[in-house]
């Protein structure tokens, strides 16, 4: 029986559609190739006739979709010759930066606001050996003062204002393709700095073959060989962005200035992919809509309770947004829906414990009581 080539990390698999060259050294941690999960249990109890998927970005090396633009970030930093990358974050940049960094051997500066991180990120980045700076501000002070210091120092920027993120963040349209066989019909995200829902559209116009609109603007990396390449499937997604209703700059038409939420990742008032996020709605056909921080914590509690899938807040809010569509009917029956999660559920246990209180009990240590705990549950 003949073994399957090692997995070596997205940019190695996809390295016809990356705009890399054949011997840059590649910084990977075997990112990419998570899993598409069916769901099994949540569909039925909706009473509607779809098939719900949920693209799974916690496995990636360091709990988040971030991987996959960081390896091509970092890649690009170090063919380019430096020796240090700089990111704002809300956590999860933060993380995968620090880890890239590490794997490259070079040096890694993170801002982040100060005492708005999840500790699990923060965490992460410590660990990885970053330099972590805590702002007195939030995210988009961060970011306004990444782009001022990059002017002045020698770092590269991998926030998602860097072209080579959404690059890497596409192939995970590439991977739904690749094993639906084709392209859902609808494709849910969450939406803070809009990097993510404009790299899945980068991706699958590619796998259409399609050359026209965002891809023509935004794939300009690749000398126009991406673009061109012969097609795999023959349509689109159209794409949904949910954002939590205390940072929904998309539905308010502005940016917001002081943005509140529980669900931290996506904690953003000024989208950095704020023009291209819009080009993906109008092309699509999609739409933007806003979850309320409850419907977000039910529907992480609903997900892991019913599936076994445990993703952080930021991520439920695809599946929050995307159950209501489904049950109003905006989604109509019969579709193929895939929604992204962003991140781990472990990266913010805190929330998870918070929202979890009753199923914690405390009993004495005999055969009796414990029998008892349980039959009482049974």
């Amino acid at each position: 029986m003949p073994f399957r080539p090692r997995y070596t990390g997205l940019i190695a698999k996809y390295h016809d559609r990356l705009p890399v060259k054949d011997d840059s050294r590649l910084i990977s941690l075997g990112e990419g190739n998570t899993p598409l999960i069916r769901l099994n249990n949540i569909p039925g109890e909706l009473g509607k006739d779809v098939d719900i998927y949920v693209k799974y970005e916690g496995l990636n090396p360091t709990g988040s979709f971030k991987d996959r633009g960081m390896t091509m970030a970092v890649t690009k930093a170090v063919e380019e010759g430096s020796k240090a990358i700089i990111c704002a974050s809300t956590g999860n940049t933060s993380a995968s930066a620090a880890a890239y960094a590490a794997r490259a051997g070079i040096k890694a500066f993170v801002l982040i606001p100060d005492g708005k991180i999840a500790m699990g990120k923060l965490a992460q980045a410590i660990m990885h050996g970053a330099d972590v700076l805590q702002i007195r501000g939030n995210f988009d002070d961060g970011m306004r003062l990444v782009k001022e210091v990059a002017e002045q120092a020698p770092v590269t920027i991998v926030n998602s204002v860097n072209p080579y993120r959404l690059q890497g963040q596409k192939t995970a349209a590439f991977e739904i393709v690749e094993e639906l066989e084709r392209a859902p019909d609808y494709h849910c995200l969450p939406v803070g700095n809009a990097g993510n829902i404009t790299a899945h559209w980068i991706g699958y116009c590619e796998y259409s073959g399609r050359g026209e609109g965002i891809l023509t603007e935004a794939c300009t990396l690749c000398n126009g060989h991406c673009r061109y390449a012969s097609a795999i499937v023959d349509k689109r997604p159209v794409m949904v962005g949910y954002q939590a209703s205390g940072s929904a700059p998309f539905l308010r038409g502005h940016m917001v200035d002081d943005p509140e939420t529980v669900a931290t990742a996506i904690r953003i008032g000024h989208p950095q992919s704020w023009d291209y996020a819009w080009k993906v709605k109008e092309e699509s056909g999609g739409w933007f809509d806003e979850c309320t921080d409850q419907e977000i914590l039910e529907a992480q509690r609903l997900l892991a309770d019913r599936e076994g899938v445990f993703c952080e807040p930021a991520s439920a809010t695809s599946l929050a947004g995307a159950l209501r569509d489904i049950r109003h009917g905006t989604i109509p029956e019969g579709s193929t829906v895939v929604c992204t999660l962003t991140g781990h559920g472990l990266k913010d246990p805190d929330i998870a414990i918070r929202q979890s209180s009753d199923a914690l009990r405390t009993i004495d240590a005999t055969l009796d009581d414990v029998r008892r705990a349980i039959t009482d549950r049974l």
